[in-house]
């Protein structure tokens, strides 16, 4: 396969910014967290989505960070609906007030992804180190719930929350989602930083499997749950992002034009700023884009395997961050040599801390104005 022969990406990640309330011990933000002096400007933002529809993009999902930290967010949706693009923010909820949201509704927001860490107050706030934010959440919800926009319940789990399955599927069932999202941590980031904290035991994996399957067939009909599987418990690996530089572009808050959002962490590669380049052009044509696209760059086993176009080689970070290099078939994989290397560290979990390390010293912070009730004074933390 040709690696220049790609159709436009499907979507556009543009993560707004890096700036966040919570301190989530698995967020796959860089450990060096780019400045808000630094993010791209509302007129950079808007120019972004201009090529992105120029181009054939169809989706925009407005991430970070918390997106809503942006003052700037209804006027970028406005935009993205203006030009055609099918919109959805990706948000902790915790800067999710009545006014707000009629904001973004009124300007055109498609759907809503909210996060929860736990379904029990007391470790969904432990998890994102901030007290009062689960009643903010749930608020969100409910005003999510009024709204016309579509709603998907997102939880990340790990060994700390992985008993919780089946409740995370009702509570998101009770709040009106038309879709769960249950997605098992990814280790780099903040989420490699805490693995020994995060990573579930097989016999934890397997029974969380089970139970989705199980809360598949009990809701079929009326909502959808979608599960990203633990890599370190598989036998297969996934296609991470649909394939590296293949249906997702991600572009960072200072304009770093990515395959993937961990994709910086990979050694020897340059990406191109959005404000240097056009979109069209690192898409089609930029060194970094073609490096892991298609099946020329695979190794064996992958080269010859008959899975080569369905997981694209799997992840990228993942290869690096457990074998030293990003070119071999990633350890996910039975059939790779490196297997063996993500056995081990299998093999240790659930021996380690359930401490966390925050992205800010000395943990949980509180929620401006959480004791008084959900929705109090979140305007103060928005810039």
């Amino acid at each position: 396969m040709s690696v220049n022969i790609v159709p436009p990406p499907m979507g556009l990640l543009a993560e707004l910014t890096h700036r966040c309330p919570l301190q989530c011990p698995y967020c796959s933000n860089p450990l060096e967290l780019e400045a808000a002096a630094a993010e791209l400007t509302t007129a950079e933002w808007c120019s972004v989505l201009d090529q992105a529809a120029a181009i054939g993009v169809l989706q925009v999902h407005f991430s970070g960070g918390e997106p809503m930290a942006r003052r700037d967010l209804p006027e970028l949706v406005r935009h993205a609906a203006d030009r055609g693009l099918y919109s959805n923010l990706i948000t902790s909820g915790v800067l999710v007030n009545a006014r707000r949201l009629d904001e973004l509704q009124a300007a055109g927001l498609d759907h809503v992804q909210l996060s929860f860490q736990d379904t029990e107050t007391a470790s969904a706030e432990r998890i994102g180190g901030m007290k009062g934010a689960q009643a903010l959440k749930l608020e969100a919800a409910r005003l999510i719930g009024e709204s016309d926009m579509a709603l998907t319940v997102n939880f990340v789990v790990h060994r700390q929350n992985l008993a919780r399955v089946p409740d995370m599927v009702k509570l998101a069932e009770q709040l009106g989602a038309a879709r769960v999202e249950i997605a098992n941590t990814q280790y780099y980031g903040w989420g490699l930083l805490n693995r020994d904290a995060l990573l579930p035991t097989r016999g934890q994996s397997d029974l969380a499997n089970e139970q989705v399957e199980a809360a598949r067939l009990q809701y079929k009909g009326r909502m959808v749950i979608d599960y990203v599987t633990a890599d370190y418990h598989a036998a297969l690996p996934k296609a991470c992002m649909g394939g590296w530089a293949r249906r997702f572009v991600n572009i960072s808050p200072i304009g770093r034009v990515l395959p993937c959002h961990a994709a910086e962490i990979l050694p020897g590669m340059t990406y191109p700023s959005i404000r240097e380049h056009s979109l069209a052009e690192i898409w089609g044509h930029d060194p970094a884009f073609l490096k892991f696209r298609g099946t020329d760059w695979m190794p064996e086993p992958c080269r010859s395997c008959d899975r080569r176009e369905i997981d694209w080689g799997g992840c990228r970070c993942q290869a690096l961050l457990l074998t030293g290099d990003a070119a071999n078939t990633d350890p996910a994989c039975v059939l790779s040599p490196h297997h063996g290397v993500m056995q081990d560290v299998v093999a240790q979990a659930g021996t380690g801390s359930e401490g966390f390390r925050y992205r800010r010293p000395g943990g949980q912070r509180m929620m401006p104005g959480a004791p008084s009730g959900p929705g109090a004074q979140v305007d103060e933390l928005v810039e």
